[in-house]
């Protein structure tokens, strides 16, 4: 069946999207091995892209953080594979959810996030489910209502405010990297950025320590950065983890630098 006029039109998009942006990203602040090291199974990696579409992102959502993906260990391929073994699961804007190698994101500017508490029966729960989502398409419809949601301010409540949107494209086989990501957290019930409303309506007589309750954002509307920004994700520097001693750096005195550039 031939690919429908909108379907192509979203297919340009993406590569347009894809292309290389002008403008300059972070490099790298931890080494390979030191990346590597530092991930657990579970671990959510925050990237800063380089794609015009990562400018978009950052754009909308104010932060340096563009894509998510999740580790998954040893989950699919062995170490074995060293290098090749697909060891992070993610949604790619033109070849949808896909396992792939750590090493695509060596040279980029990337950030830890590691939830706390969950057993290692619910992680291994949430990596299957991301995994099993290999194949399934990315959601360009999400990120229209992704950045309405992020933009237009109309004069109503939040949860009002996300009634009038569409959320995505409503198609269980398609996905952004971030509403992946919060789907397989919510799939154990674990929380990213809840939002607490007072007065359970089931529990009229509860005492006031127990009316606060959680109402769970739907999965489309979290962006990369609310990883980052949850209270309840832990941030993990790889190079404080490999044990980093401040007195064993050499620093070089200005004063020296800038004789030698007199020479």
């Amino acid at each position: 069946m031939k690919k429908s006029f909108l379907s192509r039109i979203g297919s340009v998009l993406a590569r347009h999207l894809s292309q290389p942006s002008q403008r300059a990203v972070r490099k790298a602040t931890s080494p390979p091995e030191k990346l590597k090291a530092a991930l657990k199974k579970g671990d959510v990696l925050l990237v800063e892209g380089a794609s015009r579409f990562s400018v978009a992102i950052k754009y909308l959502t104010q932060s340096t953080w563009s894509h998510a993906a999740l580790y998954i260990g040893d989950a699919v391929d062995s170490s074995d594979k060293g290098e090749d073994a697909r060891v992070i699961v993610e949604a790619d804007i033109q070849e949808g959810i896909r396992l792939m190698p750590l090493s695509i994101y060596y040279e980029r500017h990337t950030r830890i996030c590691r939830p706390v508490g969950l057993s290692v029966e619910e992680i291994d729960q949430l990596i299957d489910y991301a995994v099993s989502r290999q194949g399934d398409q990315y959601d360009l419809k999400n990120i229209f209502d992704l950045a309405r949601y992020l933009i237009q301010k109309p004069p109503v409540p939040n949860h009002w405010r996300r009634r009038l949107l569409s959320i995505g494209s409503s198609d269980p086989t398609r996905a952004i990297c971030s509403s992946l990501i919060a789907q397989a957290f919510h799939s154990v019930s674990y929380p990213i950025l809840p939002e607490f409303s007072p007065g359970d309506p089931r529990k009229p007589n509860a005492p006031d320590k127990e009316k606060e309750y959680a109402r769970i954002r739907h999965h489309s509307l979290f962006a990369p950065g609310d990883f980052d920004l949850s209270p309840y994700f832990d941030v993990i520097k790889p190079t404080i983890e490999s044990g980093f001693d401040p007195k064993a750096i050499r620093w070089i005195d200005p004063e020296e630098v800038i004789a030698d550039s007199k020479e």
